[in-house]
């Protein structure tokens, strides 16, 4: 099910342009475009219309009265560029992010809609999702069934009323991802009736299956999932490519894998292109410094990748799997303008960007910037939490130990936390999750996040709770101070002084600043806590991988410490 996107009229009026009745907006001259079917380089005219190609052939129009001609010589033109698995809420915006990746050549997202879901009603995400729509971009968004976290009222959070009002989006396209699949195994038909209401909709189902046994993705193929993007290994791409899943290989801040799969891939002369995607799968800023899809192109080239099957992965491969082949993803009759011109094949970002029919790079320059997005609807109020002093007293027996990136065991606490201040000798610091409302709170200890952190506070977080960190109460609270201000952010306090700072005003979690000063604050915050004894790979990733429940084995939630693995409460969270 899909938007009607053009009116009757105006395909008239686009068939009054082939018949000769009237001029394009656009020709392309000249033009050598990749041909999405016949998988090969073609040469011939563009015409369009607005946002829509109306004819891609060896023809002219018969008129070109107010015509804008572009001469297309010694350049490749390619359709805009596909993510296929976005999550446009790491700290940037879906506005300010489509606008960066667009400069990059990527002119479309298909997003995850989890953020909305969990800190709005409905009505307000759909209306923020078509203020996004006016947009020279194509947004297409996800269904969430779960919530990646314990949550004190999720039942009713996701009801059938509430997933069924987004499956019924037209721009809702995908059902997932499943980080909750173990509940689908354990007998959930709950889930699996949301699931099977999402396919007999058009929608593809996501798994998230890291590590997964053949056992289990072939139960899984069974209740419906489509593809995944969580193949960390050769051996893992083949087992989803033998029961039948659409692969989607990942290059992001916290799992680079596709340059090291592609290589094998390749030097195994796997045919198995038609059926793989990339993706970025949502990373933090800085590492899209040298791009967003273009930059995934590059290194499926770099890895022995032929041209015409790298930059199908990111365009024609997703559209088609999609069921979006007819608007996207081809430079032919009756698709969306979204085109990119290149210097040469070999060089994926593009020198200029066609997105929906308005130009929005030309010859290495930016033509516009994307704004005027309603985020009002992620107002969630002030953030007028009061810290006490009972929310700095620690007494569990036991505490919350970073292994990794994303694995947390739990240990037995044997050090005084009766004092303000933690010794530096030791990498062991406060933990306090707080409810934004004031209502709830969680006290505890982390180990291995940092050795000499004094003060950390974050609104960034899997429901926008408060995560306070550190060695020092009073500088936890000097920083949680400094977030307050701003109504939300990130703070790193140091001997009294805030010393690194993101101001996230949107919602407490996401900033209205363009990419690349947004870019600059993350460098600066992530160098200070590495300077503090933060070791791990991503620190963003790290304040919503302590509540992520879809990974061991031990995380922080709204309902207390949680077993991931026994889906126990461990200690449950106790009021304010």
């Amino acid at each position: 099910m899909q938007y009607p996107i053009w009116k009757i009229e105006e395909i008239r009026h686009q068939l009054e342009v082939v018949n000769g009745d009237g001029a394009p907006d656009i020709l392309i001259q000249n033009a050598t475009y990749l041909h999405s079917h016949l998988k090969t380089w073609v040469t011939g005219n563009i015409w369009i219309v607005k946002d829509r190609i109306v004819y891609a052939g060896k023809e002219l129009p018969a008129s070109t009265e107010g015509t804008e001609i572009v001469d297309a010589s010694n350049q490749k033109i390619v359709p805009g560029y596909i993510e296929a698995h976005s999550h446009p809420f790491q700290l940037y915006n879906p506005e300010t992010f489509s606008d960066y990746a667009a400069q990059t050549g990527t002119t479309m997202l298909v997003s995850d809609n989890l953020p909305l879901f969990l800190t709005m009603e409905n009505k307000k995400a759909f209306s923020f999702m078509d203020s996004l729509r006016k947009l020279p971009f194509s947004f297409y968004w996800w269904a969430r069934f779960d919530s990646q976290t314990e949550l004190e009222h999720e039942e009713e959070l996701f009801s059938t009323k509430a997933i069924t009002e987004w499956i019924e989006r037209p721009d809702v396209i995908m059902g997932g991802e499943l980080t909750g699949w173990p509940r689908l195994l354990s007998g959930d038909d709950q889930m699996l009736y949301w699931m099977q209401k999402a396919k007999a909709n058009g929608m593809k189902i996501e798994g998230h299956f890291p590590g997964a046994s053949e056992r289990t993705l072939t139960k899984m193929r069974l209740l419906g999932a489509d593809g995944d993007h969580e193949a960390m290994t050769i051996e893992e791409v083949e087992k989803r490519i033998v029961h039948g899943y659409a692969v989607t290989l990942r290059h992001s801040s916290i799992r680079p894998d596709l340059p090291h799969l592609l290589k094998q891939i390749v030097e195994k002369d796997w045919k198995i292109f038609d059926h793989l995607m990339m993706t970025t799968d949502g990373s933090t800023p800085g590492f899209h410094k040298d791009g967003v899809m273009d930059k995934c192109i590059q290194v499926a080239l770099d890895a022995g990748v032929k041209p015409v099957d790298a930059y199908l992965m990111a365009t024609f491969n997703p559209a088609k799997y999609y069921n979006l082949s007819n608007l996207h993803g081809v430079i032919a009759t009756g698709r969306l303008a979204s085109l990119n011109f290149l210097q040469d094949e070999h060089t994926p970002t593009p020198v200029s960007v066609l997105s929906k029919g308005v130009w929005v790079k030309r010859d290495g320059q930016r033509q516009l910037t994307f704004n005027g997005t309603d985020f009002s609807m992620f107002d969630r109020g002030p953030l007028n939490i009061e810290l006490a002093e009972t929310d700095f007293q620690f007494s569990m027996p036991f505490g919350l130990e970073m292994i990794n990136d994303v694995i947390i065991k739990p240990y037995r606490v044997s050090i005084d936390t009766t004092h303000e201040r933690l010794s530096d000798e030791h990498d062991q610091c406060f933990l306090v999750l707080i409810d934004r409302n004031g209502e709830w709170k969680v006290n505890t200890l982390l180990k291995g996040f940092a050795s000499k952190l004094q003060g950390f506070a974050s609104s960034y977080s899997n429901m926008g709770d408060i995560l306070l960190i550190g060695k020092d109460k009073n500088e936890m609270r000097n920083a949680y101070k400094a977030i307050q201000q701003t109504n939300g952010g990130i703070a790193i306090s140091q001997d009294g002084a805030i010393v690194s700072q993101i101001d996230l005003p949107i919602g407490g979690g996401l900033s209205p600043l363009i990419m690349e000063e947004l870019m600059e604050q993350e460098q600066h915050l992530k160098e200070t806590l590495s300077e503090l004894g933060f070791h791990h790979g991503d620190a963003i990733y790290t304040l919503l991988f302590l509540q992520a429940t879809h990974l061991p084995y031990v995380r922080v939630t709204q309902r207390g410490i949680v077993d991931v693995l026994k889906k126990q409460v461990l200690f449950p969270s106790v009021m304010r």
